[in-house]
């Protein structure tokens, strides 16, 4: 069992399509991060895991700048154990250097994700052997501002070559790891699950996505997630330490 050919392929696939305005610029970690990316898959994914969380697609400051899905720098680096594997991307945005594990700025949803890993689960291993996490799409959009760009929010026509990759992907990644469920983080990851997946795929399950722009994960992420995977079953163990 290997996610590296699917990453691998996805990247491929991904990284052919063209995309107009109002992107104004396109990153395929799966590329110039390909090798940190494949240290995460080699380390981390396990066959037959409880569940597998899906997110939407990289931040500018997390996947973008470190390869890892939700990668915020410190996290990665310091929790993870990733510490190399990205260069520069053929084509930057003046505002959204990739910097790599050089970047100091921390990614909010991925410091929460990955504190909440090491305060649950107190080491990377004891999460991955029942859980992985996996982002649908792997490109990150910026438009002419600097500002990041959402998939959902591309023109119909370009979503089209971009669903049937990702799609295709996650059904393989499924099909690898084996899980009793899928998690989206966000309804948008969700959903994509259920439409990559239809009625004969895993159990498919939401959480709040740890987004500073949700109101509601910034009044307490880690209690209404967690509140949200008793909800379907998902036993957390109980750790004190970390805030999160």
């Amino acid at each position: 069992m290997s996610l590296v050919p699917i990453a691998r392929r996805l990247g491929r696939d991904v990284g052919a399509l063209r995309f107009g305005p109002p992107v104004a610029c396109v990153y395929n970690p799966l590329d110039y991060a390909w090798d940190a990316h494949r240290s995460y898959l080699e380390r981390f994914a396990r066959p037959n895991v409880e569940a597998l969380f899906v997110g939407m697609n990289p931040g500018p400051f997390g996947m973008a700048q470190t390869g890892v899905p939700f990668g915020e720098v410190a996290s990665v680096r310091d929790f993870l154990g990733i510490t190399k594997g990205v260069r520069r991307p053929g084509r930057e945005h003046p505002k959204r250097p990739v910097l790599g594990f050089e970047c100091t700025r921390s990614e909010v949803s991925g410091a929460r994700v990955w504190a909440w890993v090491r305060d649950r689960f107190a080491t990377p291993e004891a999460f991955f052997d029942r859980f992985f996490i996996w982002n649908w799409c792997p490109l990150a959009f910026v438009v002419e501002s600097g500002a990041n760009l959402t998939p959902d929010k591309l023109p119909a026509s370009e979503r089209a070559g971009l669903e049937a990759a990702c799609d295709e992907a996650l059904r393989a990644v499924v099909n690898a790891l084996q899980p009793q469920r899928v998690i989206g983080f966000g309804a948008f990851a969700s959903e994509r699950a259920r439409r990559a997946l239809g009625s004969n795929g895993p159990t498919i399950g939401t959480v709040l996505h740890p987004s500073p722009a949700s109101p509601a994960a910034n009044r307490g992420w880690v209690p209404a997630m967690e509140a949200q995977l008793a909800d379907m079953g998902v036993r957390i163990p109980s750790r004190s330490g970390v805030k999160v």
